[in-house]
């Protein structure tokens, strides 16, 4: 009888052992790629998102990813792209790991005419997600460069999908000028020489739904508009925002404090695009993102470069936070 109770015992650890190892399969990853390891910097964007079938997305790889070579990316399956500005789409990037201070990295390592999102495409065969008249231009670029087929046009009420993970577009209130940089020839001479930067299309943002039913919200640069409750929350439901807050040119602290307390209400926040050395020795110093941590209601987690998060379905953050 006693042998019996303990094979029950142990059968019953074994399946409580199973469910847990499923329960840690069945969360989103996030993995931050800024300038400096375990430091939220002035520069960083970019994140890794993993969801649970393994499929791996790069968003807004900006100038802190060190292009398609970065040992940090590892298998990318697909890259976001919300607008065209240099700090999102990558004119430079550090020529090695933590190059410069938090405060003012060093950039020296230039991409242009190409970028840093495109090299990291390229590298990887990627497939570049983009929305607006974005689509044409990369695919023309990235077929010049050697990359058929890469390009996934993405517009505002659409929905794509890529392993087991949703992406739709949603509007975002920006510029999105190409600058000239990027081009080359009387095109780019022409455009310099006046000052203008190419039209293509809308900025946006996204909200991409996991194959564990996790809907995130990723603001790109914005500023408060009515999408954020009339589509956003009311619509896709997201239980975790990435949001901006550098201010200025995008939303800043109290702006992006009201858009997640008001209009989006997720379950929790990371903070992004603060513009500021935010943290030292990966603690919150005073600035933008202390300040937009103090005025949301919910959970808000700083996304400290190398550390990996991750998120429940109900966007509860179970590890890394």
């Amino acid at each position: 009888m006693e042998d019996k109770k303990t094979l029950s015992q142990l059968c019953f650890a074994a399946a409580l052992m199973v469910l847990s190892a499923t329960a840690v399969a069945a969360n989103v990853k996030i993995t931050p790629l800024g300038s400096h390891d375990g430091e939220f910097c002035r520069a960083d964007r970019a994140l890794i998102f993993e969801d649970p079938d393994g499929t791996r997305i790069l968003y807004d790889a900006g100038r802190t990813v060190r292009g398609g070579s970065d040992p940090r990316l590892g298998k990318i399956d697909a890259v976001l792209l919300t607008h065209l500005h240099g700090d999102h789409l990558g004119d430079v990037y550090q020529p090695t790991a933590n190059a410069g201070t938090c405060a003012a990295p060093d950039f020296s390592a230039k991409s242009t005419p190409s970028s840093v999102t495109e090299e990291v495409v390229l590298a990887k065969k990627a497939k570049l997600f983009v929305g607006g008249e974005m689509g044409d231009f990369f695919g023309k670029r990235l077929k010049a460069a050697g990359g058929d087929d890469l390009v996934r046009l993405v517009r505002f009420g659409g929905l794509a999908k890529i392993g087991g993970v949703g992406i739709a577009s949603v509007p975002a209130a920006h510029t999105n000028g190409l600058d000239p940089k990027f081009l080359t020839g009387a095109q780019a001479e022409g455009l310099a020489a006046s000052g203008l930067t190419a039209y293509v299309g809308p900025a946006g943002g996204y909200v991409i739904t996991f194959s564990n039913g996790l809907a995130v919200y990723l603001s790109g640069d914005t500023g408060i508009i009515a999408d954020q409750d009339l589509v956003v929350r009311r619509y896709y439901k997201p239980k975790l925002a990435v949001m901006n807050i550098g201010g200025v040119f995008s939303t800043g602290p109290a702006e992006a404090a009201y858009v997640m307390n008001d209009l989006v209400q997720p379950n929790a926040v990371i903070a992004s695009h603060a513009n500021e050395a935010a943290t030292k020795d990966g603690k919150l110093l005073p600035g933008k993102t202390m300040d937009f941590k103090n005025a949301v209601k919910v959970p808000v987690y700083v996304p400290l470069s190398g550390k990996t998060m991750e998120f429940s379905a109900e966007g509860k953050c179970v590890s890394g936070c």
